[in-house]
């Protein structure tokens, strides 16, 4: 499907493992995080064809792309509810945007794989379960690389960007501050500095500007503290490829996440609505 105007694309921060399915246990914790990805709808103005989603959980040695028709569903977590690794998400997949996504990698150089069993990890369930919640929309995911070159994922972003003329929303999915042994108010000082930083590079710099910067993130203030891995950094990179011209703008923002943390989701592109 062809349309008029291109899709933008998200990078958004997914949350902490099965969290839509913990709203007892954890409260309002969530609370602006789930409303922020639920009027993602309302900002692009109308339904996708499809969503290619770009976890931080799934790395392979070639970009690889999800091409079941009825993706299963990974647990990739522990120590939650019991009930949690029950839960489902039934978007189905897309075959034919799978083998697109795999003829644009291939045709710009890339290494490219298919893999037709793979299912739907959390960094695409939990945010996907706020974004569509009758799981309409058919998703696929499509893997990082290992290496986690940030001159790759960008070429990566590159290479998918026809598909936003094709009505199919590009959303990588990881968090932009992403350090489990300095989590809650201690994380505030280092958080705050990366999150101030990303926001700058993203945001007010020029797009041109935008990529150098984020080639060397890891000089930033706090980047190490802030992603000792950078896993769920590196999808930010893919959305930047895929709208590289196009102006950022911050979409979700608190200070305060789990008793002090700065965390951040951002879109390239112009919005609809």
């Amino acid at each position: 499907m062809t349309t008029t105007s291109r899709l933008p694309t998200y990078f958004i921060s997914h949350g902490g493992g099965p969290w839509p399915w913990m709203k007892k246990e954890m409260g309002a914790t969530y609370a602006r995080l789930e409303a922020s990805l639920a009027d993602m709808p309302r900002q692009i103005g109308r339904t996708p064809a499809a969503i290619l989603m770009v976890s931080a959980h799934w790395e392979e040695p070639a970009f690889t792309v999800m091409g079941s028709p009825r993706p299963p569903m990974i647990y990739d977590y522990g120590g939650f509810p019991a009930h949690t690794y029950q839960v489902h998400y039934d978007a189905p997949g897309s075959p034919e945007l799978a083998r697109r996504v795999q003829s644009l990698l291939e045709a710009a150089g890339l290494p490219a794989a298919f893999d037709g069993e793979r299912g739907f990890d959390h960094g695409t369930f939990s945010p996907m379960a706020a974004i569509y919640p009758k799981a309409e929309v058919p998703v696929v995911q499509l893997s990082l690389r290992r290496g986690l070159d940030p001159a790759e994922h960008i070429a990566l972003g590159r290479a998918i960007a026809p598909l936003r003329d094709e009505n199919v929303l590009i959303v990588g999915s990881g968090l932009s501050y992403h350090n489990l042994r300095n989590f809650g108010p201690q994380a505030r000082d280092v958080s705050k500095a990366f999150d101030d930083w990303l926001d700058e590079a993203v945001v007010d710099a020029a797009p041109g500007e935008r990529v150098e910067r984020l080639l060397h993130w890891a000089a930033a203030p706090a980047a190490r503290i802030a992603h000792p891995r950078e896993e769920h950094l590196i999808p930010l990179m893919v959305a930047v490829g895929a709208a590289e011209g196009e102006a950022g703008e911050r979409v979700y923002h608190e200070d305060a996440f789990m008793g002090g943390i700065s965390v951040s989701s951002f879109r390239f592109g112009s919005a609809s609505a």
